[in-house]
């Protein structure tokens, strides 16, 4: 089974995350943040991997800290997840439209983070929320998971759709590169036996 428990404690948040890559988008989340709540069971219910969360952290500051460290912690549930990551289909991408919005990822579960972030809002802050966490959110999960992470969003004018268009096509992209390939179940999906920036 493809499962995972992170735990994440630092004097700004106490996190507890656990994953099952082979779920059915099953998911309990608690943050302390509502938007970022909604964002995490999209991600949760359109890549079919199970996740339950559960974040304490000093919102009483802002948000920052909060929506980092979900990300840190929930990308390294995934990537304990993979384990040394045979048999992946390893990329995925997915064109997610939502409303006037339409957004594209691709990943690479290459174990070599890397994030291109060509995503643009038009307000600052959706409720209380700062817009420019949401890069943070991503570059943070891309970190931990081991995933070169492309998001662009190709136009949109509401900051909430375009939010959720970024999310949902993680999730679909993601959906698709933990998925095993009958073809190859046994083998590291690549030439050098490996999957990592150091070998």
């Amino acid at each position: 089974m493809r499962k995972a428990q992170v735990e994440r404690r630092t004097k700004e948040t106490c996190i507890s995350v656990a994953v099952d890559l082979d779920g059915t988008g099953q998911y309990s989340i608690a943050t302390g943040v509502g938007f970022l709540d909604h964002m995490i069971e999209q991600l949760s219910r359109h890549s079919l991997i199970d996740i339950e969360m559960q974040v304490e952290g000093d919102t009483h500051i802002d948000f920052h800290h909060t929506t980092e460290d979900s990300a840190l912690a929930l990308g390294e549930a995934v990537s304990r997840a993979l384990g040394d990551r045979r048999g992946i289909q390893r990329y995925g991408e997915a064109l997610v439209p939502m409303d006037e919005s339409l957004t594209r990822v691709a990943l690479d579960l290459s174990n070599r983070p890397y994030l291109v972030w060509r995503v643009t809002f038009p307000t600052e802050k959706l409720g209380a929320f700062d817009t420019e966490l949401f890069r943070e959110w991503f570059q943070a999960f891309a970190q931990m998971a081991g995933c070169t992470l492309h998001i662009d969003t190709q136009y949109g004018v509401n900051s909430h759709h375009i939010a959720e268009s970024c999310f949902k096509g993680l999730a679909r992209a993601l959906r698709r590169a933990v998925e095993i390939d009958p073809r190859k179940a046994d083998q590291v999906p690549s030439t050098k036996g490996v999957l990592g920036g150091s070998l």
